[in-house]
């Protein structure tokens, strides 16, 4: 029987993660089919169970649902215990769910790539949720200067006492206006979904990621790129993580310049 495997959040219906999944799903001759499932905050307990019943192998995570699939999941893997999120469940031969999390490694690939150093330099990050702690965890065991910026203090300070001890908190207000100093900033904010966009101050020459793609990253990307700001969408995050989510279901590691390039070529036709 086809086994099926997605990716579950709200919004999701953007996600560019069928094509590349079903791509690799085909290039490995694997008879499964991965979908996007639009799964609303409040139900997802319900979904994780019915999946299971309906004999899913394996699902991606994203937004809102990053650490309710931890708490959900049977098991936990290190990393995902660790940062207290969840972006991938793998199905148990017990026919549970385990959670893992492949954000962290996937940001820091991207970082690699990027040839983006943020050891001793101010980086400051904009948000404080699921994502947001992943991105954390990576940026404090690579020795940035970190800032975390969130519109809910509490929140903020919960992460920093989780992941990240040393780091400076601001509101987002204040944060926005410091942002000049920064090297590198990381937006982990989902207002751009929802067709908002940050009102950057001019860059002093620093970096500006945001971990989303396509429409959803397009405004603040315009914002900063006017800025001054040298910009970096969240493409190359999500194929670094999607590769490592199809590791854990499969045992196959994808290529991913090949699926970074497909899936580049694709959004900017539809864009």
């Amino acid at each position: 029987m086809r086994r099926l495997l997605g990716v579950i959040g709200d919004p999701v219906a953007h996600s560019l993660s069928p094509y590349i999944h079903n791509h690799w799903l085909r290039e490995n001759e694997i008879d499964a089919v991965y979908a996007a499932l639009e799964v609303k905050s409040g139900e997802l307990a319900a979904a994780l169970t019915s999946l299971l019943n309906h004999g899913a192998a394996g699902l991606n995570v994203t937004l809102p649902h990053k650490e309710d699939a931890l708490r959900l999941a049977s098991s936990v893997g290190d990393t995902a215990r660790r940062i207290g999120a969840a972006n991938t469940l793998v199905r148990t031969p017990a026919g549970e769910w385990r959670a893992e999390n492949t954000d962290a490694p996937g940001f820091a690939l991207t970082l690699d790539y990027g040839d983006i150093a943020v050891e001793g330099r101010d980086v400051f990050l904009l948000g404080a949720g699921g994502a947001a702690r992943a991105v954390a965890d990576v940026l404090t065991r690579r020795g940035a200067r970190l800032t975390l910026c969130n519109r809910t203090i509490a929140r903020a300070e919960a992460l920093a006492l989780d992941l990240a001890p040393a780091a400076r908190i601001l509101s987002l207000d204040e944060g926005l206006k410091q942002l000049p100093k920064a090297a590198v900033v990381i937006n982990t904010l989902s207002l751009g979904h929802a067709g908002g966009v940050l009102e950057l101050p001019a860059s002093a020459g620093g970096i500006f990621y945001d971990i989303s793609y396509g429409k959803g990253a397009a405004a603040s990307l315009a914002e900063a790129s006017r800025k001054g700001w040298r910009t970096l969408d969240g493409l190359g995050m999500l194929v670094a993580q999607a590769a490592l989510s199809f590791e854990l279901w499969f045992g196959i590691t994808p290529d991913l310049a090949a699926a970074h390039a497909r899936a580049r070529t694709l959004l900017e036709a539809v864009q």
